[in-house]
């Protein structure tokens, strides 16, 4: 996939700060190596359950829909470039 330099734009969290931004910089770094969606995905599920432990969900696409439960402080909803990116943990 070309380089994609786009800042992710937030539609919802409830995430902190530096979490976000971590998640901001993980999914970055994933959309530019990958070209799939799932690739993507199982790249920043594979690097949050590592960092974070474990029971992160990441879904990734131009067009789903999605009704989750989350552990509180750690849901993010936003786009990078034409991708959704939805990511929580659960318990």
């Amino acid at each position: 996939m070309s380089s994609i330099n786009s800042k992710p734009i937030l539609k919802a969290s409830d995430i902190s700060d530096e979490l976000k931004d971590d998640i901001f910089a993980i999914s970055l770094e994933a959309t530019n190596k990958f070209e799939l969606e799932r690739d993507i995905a199982g790249s920043i599920k594979k690097q949050l359950d590592l960092k974070y432990d474990t029971t992160w969900h990441v879904i990734v696409g131009k067009n789903f829909g999605s009704y989750v439960t989350h552990e509180k402080g750690h849901f993010v909803y936003f786009y990078i470039g034409p991708l959704a990116y939805l990511v929580f943990k659960t318990a």
